[in-house]
C-alpha cells in the first residue's frame, strides 16, 4: 500500500483565537499541508468532521462551547469517525486535565508555542496511524501474532488496538485490568502484551510481577504504555522485568520498533 503523504492530509483546526489559527495554518503549510478547515468552536469542528471526514483534528484545550477533552471524547464515541487522529495544542500542563486526553488516544500533545520538530513528529505519527501499511512489520509474521491489550480505559484499549492493527496485527484480545488479564494469560498463549500502569484491582506493575514470578508464560514480552510520570514508580517497573516502556501519547513507529524487537527476541 502506498504511504500517505503530508500534503494529502485534510485537517480540521479547532481554535477560538484567529491569531493562533493563523500560526497553526502557517506551520502546517510549512509541512506541505494546505487543506485546512478552520473552526472557532467545538460544534463547528464536529460539523466539519461529520461532513468532510478529515484525516486529523487539531484542537486547543479551551473552546467557547466545550473543552478539547469534550471534543476528543465526542469524536471517539461517534459512529463513523471514532478513529480520527487527534492532536492537542495547548499551554495547559496540569496532569488532571491532560491525562483524559492521553487516555483517549492522540497523536500528539504540543505546547504553545510549539516547534516545527514537535509538529512534524505528530504529523508523521498521524500518517503512520492512518496508513495501515502491513509492511511496517514486514520482517515479522504478523498473521500469526496474538496480542493482549490491558487498560481500564475503553478508549485507550481501542486506540492501542487500532495502532496494532495498523501494523498488521489482527489477532488482539483486550482486558480491563490485571486480574482479568491474568485469567486470559493462563487460558491463551500470547506473543506479547501491551498494558497500562494505573488500573484498578491490579495495576500494570503487579500484573508484570505476577507474570514474571508465577505465570506459565514468565518470559512473555510486556510493553507498558502509560501516562505515569513518577520516575521512582517507572524505575520499579524496569526492575520488575518490563520489556519496554512507552509514553502516552506515543508514536506508532515507536510501537512498531518495540514490537519487532519483542517478537524477534
Amino acid at each position: 500500500m502506498t504511504q500517505l503523504s503530508l500534503s494529502q492530509l485534510l485537517v480540521v483546526v479547532a481554535e477560538p483565537s484567529q491569531t493562533q489559527r493563523r500560526i497553526i495554518n502557517s506551520a502546517l503549510a510549512n509541512n506541505g499541508i494546505t487543506h485546512v478547515l478552520e473552526c472557532a468552536t467545538g460544534e463547528d469542528a464536529l460539523a466539519n468532521i461529520a461532513s468532510e471526514t478529515p484525516d486529523l483534528v487539531i484542537s486547543s484545550m479551551y473552546l467557547p462551547d466545550m473543552t478539547g477533552t469534550d471534543l476528543v471524547h465526542k469524536i471517539r464515541n461517534s459512529d463513523n469517525h471514532a478513529d480520527t487522529p487527534f492532536m492537542l495544542i495547548s499551554s495547559e500542563t496540569r496532569f488532571r486535565y491532560l491525562d483524559p486526553i492521553r487516555q483517549a488516544g492522540v497523536v500528539g500533545i504540543l505546547p504553545k508555542p510549539f516547534s516545527d520538530t514537535e509538529l512534524r513528529t505528530a504529523l508523521n505519527a498521524t500518517v503512520d496511524f492512518i496508513g495501515e501499511s502491513n509492511d511496517l512489520l514486514d520482517d515479522v509474521d504478523v498473521d500469526s501474532l496474538h496480542a493482549l491489550v490491558v487498560d481500564d480505559s475503553p478508549l485507550a484499549r481501542k486506540h492501542i488496538g487500532r495502532v496494532l492493527q495498523s501494523l498488521g496485527v489482527q489477532n488482539i484480545d483486550k482486558a480491563e485490568n490485571g486480574v482479568q488479564a491474568l485469567e486470559m494469560i493462563e487460558a491463551h498463549y500470547y506473543d506479547f502484551i501491551v498494558t497500562d500502569y494505573n488500573m484498578p484491582h491490579m495495576d500494570g506493575k503487579e500484573l508484570l510481577e505476577h507474570i514474571r514470578q508465577k505465570s506459565s508464560q514468565a518470559s512473555l514480552p510486556v510493553l507498558m504504555v502509560t501516562s505515569e510520570n513518577n520516575e521512582n514508580r517507572l524505575a520499579a517497573v524496569q526492575q520488575s522485568g518490563v520489556s519496554a516502556i512507552c509514553d502516552k501519547p506515543f508514536e506508532p513507529s515507536m510501537v512498531r520498533d518495540i514490537v519487532r524487537k519483542m517478537v524477534n527476541g
